[in-house]
């Protein structure tokens, strides 16, 4: 069982629990104004927490938060976006926010990508580190007042040794040990996660 610690983001605007064994990536290297990134010492999964200026029309109904979360997914993921296959998607209930504010979760994966031609002539022997595929829990929360989108994506690398390949197969609902771990760290942070200053919103 993964241990807790409250973390304080964005100067301690924002609070949430996080595995102690995660490190603060702005410690070892520049990140973005409107990111906290964090990183498994002992690993390669990683959490970000992001705020972005919220997209689609006003209010909040399926289709307008679906697209939204579709949007987001599409600006994550890149070019990358023909190896994505989204599992599933569900609501999600922040315990520490308004009933009121929408948020979603999901759960989707990204194949690596075909070896060039080059590399398949050469050998077959997978690249150093390269990931058999990558697992990403991204939730949304939508903030309409604030014209903000936070997102929180969790991904997790899975690379050949790593992981146990036979426990982990999302069309039978095996999701093995590393993505159970990243579904128990969002789960953590829908609990915990408190916003103390609100004007975090009008500075990022």
């Amino acid at each position: 069982m993964a241990t807790y610690q409250s973390t304080p983001l964005f100067g301690g605007a924002l609070v949430c629990d996080l595995p102690t064994n995660f490190a603060d990536v702005s410690q070892l290297r520049q990140v973005p104004d409107n990111q906290e990134v964090y990183i498994d010492k002992d690993g390669f999964t990683s959490i970000i927490v992001e705020i972005n200026d919220r997209i689609g029309d006003k209010g909040s109904t399926p289709e307008i938060d679906g697209s939204a979360l579709t949007t987001h997914l599409a600006e994550i993921v890149g070019d990358e976006a023909d190896r994505l296959k989204v599992w599933n998607t569900t609501p999600t209930q922040f315990s520490n926010l308004d009933e009121d504010i929408p948020a979603y979760t999901l759960i989707a994966t990204i194949a690596p990508p075909a070896p060039s031609s080059a590399e398949a002539d050469s050998s077959n022997a997978p690249r150093a580190n390269a990931p058999d595929f990558t697992a990403v829990i991204l939730t949304l929360v939508r903030l309409e007042r604030e014209h903000t989108d936070l997102l929180i994506t969790i991904n997790v690398p899975h690379i050949r040794g790593e992981y146990d390949e036979e426990d982990v197969d999302l069309q039978l609902g095996k999701q093995g040990q590393l993505i159970g771990d990243a579904v128990d760290y969002a789960s953590r942070i829908w609990e915990s996660f408190r916003v103390k200053d609100w004007g975090l919103f009008k500075e990022v």
